[in-house]
C-alpha cells in the first residue's frame, strides 16, 4: 500500500499555512450568510406572512395572535393558512359550546335565562357541526370538484358565522344576568371573530 507523501514545510510556510487556516474558520463563523442564520430568517418571512395575510382580515389583531404560532406550519401558503385558521376557529368553537352546555344547567336561571342559553347550545352545537363539515371538506380540496367544495365551505362556515350571532343576539334579548352574559359574550366574540377571519381566507382562495 502506498503511503501518501506530505511536502515539507519550512517554519514560516507553516505558520502562514495556520494563519490562513484561522482567518478561514474566523470568517467562516461569523459570515451573515451563512446557514446558520438563514433559519431564524425563514421564520421571520413567514410570520411576516401572517401578519400582512392578517390584514385583509376585520380582525387582524386576534387573527395575528392567534396564527402566529403556526407560522411555521403555514409557511406562505394561503391554503395551510386557510385551513390553520379554520381548525383554529373550529377548536374555539369547540370550547364555547362545552362552556354554554354547562352554564345551560346553572341553577337558578330564570326561565328566559334558560330558554336563551338552550336556544345558545343548540345554534352553538350546529356551529360546531358546521366548522367539522368545513374540516372535512378543506382535507380533499382539488381536482375538477374544486369550486363545488369551495363553496360548500364557503357556506358552512358562513351558516357558523350567522349562528355563533344568532347565540349573542337571544343571550342579549333575552336580559341573561350580568356575570353569565359576559361569560358566554367574550366567548363567543372571539369564536365569531375567529370564524369571521376564518372565512376572509376562504373566500381568498376561491379567487
Amino acid at each position: 500500500m502506498e503511503h501518501l507523501t506530505l511536502p515539507k514545510l519550512s517554519f514560516l510556510q507553516f505558520c502562514a499555512l495556520q494563519a490562513t487556516l484561522a482567518l478561514t474558520f474566523f470568517f467562516c463563523i461569523t459570515d451573515p450568510s451563512s446557514a446558520a442564520r438563514l433559519e431564524p430568517q425563514a421564520k421571520g418571512s413567514d410570520t411576516e406572512f401572517v401578519k400582512t395575510s392578517c390584514k385583509v382580515t376585520m380582525y387582524p389583531d386576534i387573527c395575528y395572535q392567534s396564527l402566529s404560532a403556526y407560522a411555521s406550519t403555514i409557511q406562505t401558503s394561503p391554503r395551510e393558512l386557510a385551513n390553520t385558521a379554520l381548525s383554529v376557529s373550529l377548536n374555539s368553537a369547540q370550547s364555547t359550546s362545552t362552556l354554554v352546555l354547562k352554564l345551560s344547567k346553572e341553577h337558578g336561571l330564570t326561565r328566559g335565562e334558560a330558554a336563551a342559553i338552550a336556544d345558545c347550545v343548540e345554534t352553538m352545537s350546529d356551529s360546531v357541526d358546521e366548522l367539522q363539515q368545513s374540516m372535512a371538506e378543506m382535507k380533499d380540496l382539488k381536482g375538477p370538484e374544486f369550486q363545488m367544495k369551495m363553496s360548500n365551505i364557503q357556506t358552512w362556515v358562513s351558516a357558523a358565522l350567522t349562528n355563533e350571532d344568532t347565540c349573542m343576539d337571544g343571550i342579549e334579548a333575552k336580559a341573561v344576568n350580568g356575570k353569565m352574559k359576559d361569560s358566554i359574550r367574550s366567548s363567543i366574540a372571539r369564536v365569531a371573530h375567529l370564524t369571521s377571519n376564518a372565512l376572509a381566507f376562504i373566500n381568498r382562495l376561491s379567487y
